[in-house]
C-alpha cells in the first residue's frame, strides 16, 4: 500500500501544478478568441495591433491601417487591447512649485559618471606572437 502512495501523490502534484493551470489558460484563450467582435482592437501572436473588421467561423479580418485588411485565423489573436484611460489632471495643490526659489541650478545637480567596462582578456596567453 505504501509503495503505491508515492506514485499516486506525484501524479496528483503534477496534475495540480502543471496540467490543470495549463487547461485553465487554454480555456481562457479560447473564450477570448471566440468573444472578438467587429470593432475590437486586438494584438496577434506576432505582435500586430489591429482592429477586427469581420468575423467568420474560424477566421477574422483585421484592419492593420486605414483601408488595409488582412485575414487571420482566430487562434492568431493573442490579446484584446483595452483602450487607455485618460489621465486625470493633477489638482492645483499637488502641482509642484516651479518658482525660481525652489528650482536647483543645473550646476548644483549631482553629476553621473559614465563608467566603461574594461574588456576582459580571455585568452590563455599562448597565442601571443
Amino acid at each position: 500500500m505504501e509503495a503505491l502512495l508515492l506514485p499516486i501523490l506525484l501524479i496528483a502534484v503534477f496534475y495540480f501544478l502543471l496540467i490543470r493551470p495549463q487547461q485553465k489558460q487554454r480555456r481562457q484563450m479560447a473564450d477570448l478568441q471566440q468573444s472578438v467582435a467587429p470593432g475590437t482592437k486586438v494584438m496577434t501572436t506576432a505582435g500586430l495591433l489591429a482592429t477586427v473588421v469581420e468575423v467568420d467561423d474560424d477566421e477574422v479580418v483585421l484592419e492593420v491601417a486605414p483601408g488595409v485588411h488582412s485575414r487571420y485565423v482566430r487562434r492568431a489573436i493573442a490579446n484584446v487591447v483595452l483602450p487607455k484611460e485618460p489621465v486625470a489632471p493633477a489638482p492645483d495643490d499637488l502641482v509642484a512649485d516651479t518658482s525660481a526659489d525652489t528650482v536647483a541650478d543645473a550646476d548644483d545637480a549631482p553629476k553621473h559618471e559614465v563608467v566603461q567596462a574594461k574588456a576582459e582578456d580571455r585568452t590563455n596567453g599562448d597565442d601571443i606572437r
